[in-house]
């Protein structure tokens, strides 16, 4: 009898390449959704001032080859991780990958942009602040 497998959580952040527009999020959206249901994979995408932030769940193995796929995406630049667990159970297990949007009035952006930095912050409080965007209601998309 093998091992379970190891699951994971990774969060990262990355930087758009060119304008965020509905054409090049519904092609994310739909290549992400599609293959994450396939391949056992949940999360949540981020996106809006000109910066993606996504979490990914799954197998270990999944999720490091997700991982590089997404490092070789010429959509975005200045793709770092911020946070990589192994975890017990999913955060988002019910979604292939919902869909955030940063709002232009969400409390912690209305800040300058310069306090806004997830490059600066910890991976844990980035992932606190998708959680308060899913709290209050931001998600779009299941």
């Amino acid at each position: 009898m093998g091992r379970p497998p190891v699951l994971v959580r990774a969060l990262y952040v990355s930087r758009a390449v060119g304008p965020q527009t509905g054409t090049v999020t519904a092609q994310i959206l739909a290549g992400a959704q599609a293959h994450n249901a396939a391949h056992g994979v949940t999360g949540v995408l981020c996106q809006g001032q000109g910066l993606y932030l996504q979490v990914l769940e799954g197998e270990r193995a999944e999720i490091n080859r997700l991982y590089g796929q997404i490092l070789q995406d010429r959509r975005h630049h200045d793709v770092q991780m911020l946070l990589f667990d192994e975890v017990a159970e999913r955060r988002f297990a019910g979604w292939s990958m919902a869909h955030v949007v940063l709002p232009d009035d969400a409390a912690m952006l209305r800040m300058p942009p310069a306090d806004f930095d997830p490059y600066a912050l910890s991976g844990r409080a980035v992932l606190k602040l998708l959680d308060d965007l899913l709290a209050a209601g931001h998600r779009l998309a299941p």
